[in-house]
């Protein structure tokens, strides 16, 4: 008997992990109805996952498991939300490495290390307006405004067009659960093509040593970006560039605050900050869901034959936790060595932006930590509210009292 889940219900999105415990013990593979591509088939297991993003049997374009045939030609799918979904996380090679290989050049090392230091000052300029406040939503004074600023310099978006773009993009995020959804979250997409479009033309008639210059002019080039790979490819990377730090961020301070001995040793041993943040992205997982695969052929696993042509969605979420991959799986431990966690995904497709998550996400938490010792929820835990997405997990906001100690106040004063 398949067991009945709802992804969406406020007490699942608040803690899933002891659902996924049992899934993993009693039903490994999970037999879903699917609101766009029907019948579909969740992995729990750290392994069946891992596999996931290898397994040559499965592809990111189900157009390639079924004969052209694509999940989003419904007559309720508006064509806009059909250019967005075709985006480089959606294709396979070698239109999946042509569109990389684009914009790889801006998450080199290199370039990510050269962000280093307008990280460092957006965290202090954030972290100085924070201090002069008893509380604070640090979802909205800090955890979205730092990923949203960085990666909106890097795409050249205007600072005017910012919080709309985010307020835009959440809406579709935590509403496209069917036709109703898609129907209801038209005019927001609508507004962000118009946005898109804006951006573009803008580029074209301004160039500047930014990244959606630089695909600007590949597209232009003839055969590297045709418009809509073009607007599909922005979208992405801006969706991609500040939701996934935000929940890092977000879910990160609250997993430390649940966990006092862990947010001590931190403090204690700054040194442990690598370490800390790749367990907070195993622990808190920013990304619960990636985007879905699609088996080429029949394939047998845990008992199920999953037909040609079904939908595949690995939960990078439940793989995290699973007992038999990390030892504690439900326990924080910032030492933990060592950390194979999927949150960033495996293979091919593996996120193109960690490094700079990695980055933003070291030097936040380092820095709230250091310069809000006392911060504490201003909630109780159980009035936090999740956001309805279930392709990523992040709180909707993080209200918290921040009380550094004097001693450190006055020694950022007087630097």
């Amino acid at each position: 008997m398949t067991p009945e889940i709802n992804l969406k219900s406020p007490a699942f999105r608040a803690d899933p992990y002891p659902t996924y415990a049992r899934l993993r013990k009693e039903s490994p593979v999970v037999v879903i109805k699917h609101p766009i591509f029907g019948k579909a088939y969740y992995l729990t297991r750290y392994t069946d996952v891992v596999s996931s993003f290898t397994d040559p049997r499965l592809v990111n374009d189900r157009r390639n498991a079924v004969g052209g045939k694509d999940p989003m030609d419904h007559w309720w799918v508006p064509r806009l939300f059909r250019i967005f979904q075709r985006n480089m996380l959606s294709s396979d090679a070698p239109d999946h490495r042509r569109q990389r290989d684009l914009v790889h050049k801006a998450f080199t090392p290199r370039r990510v290390d050269e962000m280093k230091q307008a990280v460092e000052k957006i965290v202090g300029e954030l972290l100085d307006a924070a201090q002069k406040k008893q509380s604070v939503d640090l979802i909205a004074d800090f955890a979205l405004p730092l990923p949203l600023t960085v990666i909106s310099e890097m795409m050249g978006v205007p600072e005017e067009d910012r919080l709309t773009f985010h307020r835009q993009m959440g809406g579709l995020l935590d509403n496209l659960t069917g036709p109703v959804g898609f129907l209801l979250q038209t005019p927001n997409a609508f507004s962000m093509m118009h946005f898109f479009r804006k951006l573009i033309g803008l580029r074209r008639a301004e160039p500047r040593d930014d990244l959606l210059t630089a695909l600007v002019q590949a597209e232009e080039q003839g055969d590297r970006l045709s418009e809509d790979e073009l607007i599909s490819m922005i979208f992405l990377l801006l969706l991609a560039g500040h939701e996934t730090t935000v929940n890092l961020i977000g879910n990160g301070t609250l997993a430390l605050l649940q966990h006092p001995e862990q947010l001590q040793k931190l403090r204690e041993h700054p040194e442990l900050i690598g370490s800390a943040v790749e367990e907070l992205l195993r622990y808190g997982n920013p990304v619960e869901q990636p985007s879905p695969r699609f088996a080429k052929e029949e394939i047998h696993l845990d008992g199920h034959v999953i037909p040609q042509g079904a939908t595949v969605l690995p939960l990078l979420a439940s793989a995290n936790r699973d007992e038999s991959a990390f030892e504690n799986a439900d326990r924080l431990d910032i030492t933990r060595k060592p950390n194979r966690h999927v949150a960033f995904g495996l293979g091919a497709h593996y996120c193109l932006g960690a490094p700079l998550a990695r980055l933003e996400g070291t030097i936040a938490l380092q820095h709230l930590v250091r310069r809000f010792p006392d911060m504490k929820l201003a909630v109780p835990e159980e009035k936090l509210r999740w956001r309805g997405s279930v392709g990523l997990r992040g709180l909707k906001a993080l209200p918290l009292l921040l009380s550094p100690s004097g001693a450190q106040a006055t020694a950022r004063e007087a630097a």
